[in-house]
């Protein structure tokens, strides 16, 4: 999960990629339809959208019985600090309450044990390509952590 602002309309950029046995099942890259303050208010956001796609393919994929059960918490991960602190707080803060209430069901999630948000440094974000140009080697090995292959065009 990751974001980025764009200078002309001041809406972050969001993105969150979900593997499944080393490929990528699901993907989303989106400018988000609220301008926030922060970073972290940004981020924020982009794990609660992370966190309801994550229940719906928990639900998704016990019902294909793609998998037996997913009874642990799907890790959603995040590199502010600030925004993992808020997702797992039970309480508004004085200086979050601005922030839409559906962005709040993240605590839910989180309560019922659908998902677990874990903070993660910035350089291994693999789905920073969804938000911002990286450099070709950067991005090329976040393509591969999340299963993407260079296909053999020679023959």
């Amino acid at each position: 999960m990751s974001t980025k602002t764009d200078r002309d309309d001041f809406r972050s950029q969001s993105g969150y990629v979900f593997t499944l046995n080393g490929g990528a099942i699901s993907w989303k890259s989106s400018k988000q339809d609220t301008i926030v303050d922060s970073t972290t208010e940004a981020e924020y956001i982009a794990a609660s959208d992370a966190a309801m796609e994550a229940v719906w393919l928990k639900n998704f994929l016990s019902d294909l019985r793609v998998v037996v059960s997913i009874s642990r918490p799907i890790d959603i991960f995040c590199d502010n600090s600030r925004a993992v602190a808020q997702a797992k707080e039970p309480r508004e803060h004085h200086k979050s309450r601005h922030v839409l209430r559906k962005y709040n069901l993240i605590r839910e999630i989180i309560g019922r044990g659908d998902v677990r948000i874990c903070k993660i440094p910035t350089e291994e974000n693999v789905a920073d390509p969804l938000t911002k140009p990286l450099a070709r080697v950067k991005h090329e090995a976040h393509a591969v952590s999340i299963g993407m292959q260079y296909l053999d065009t020679s023959s």
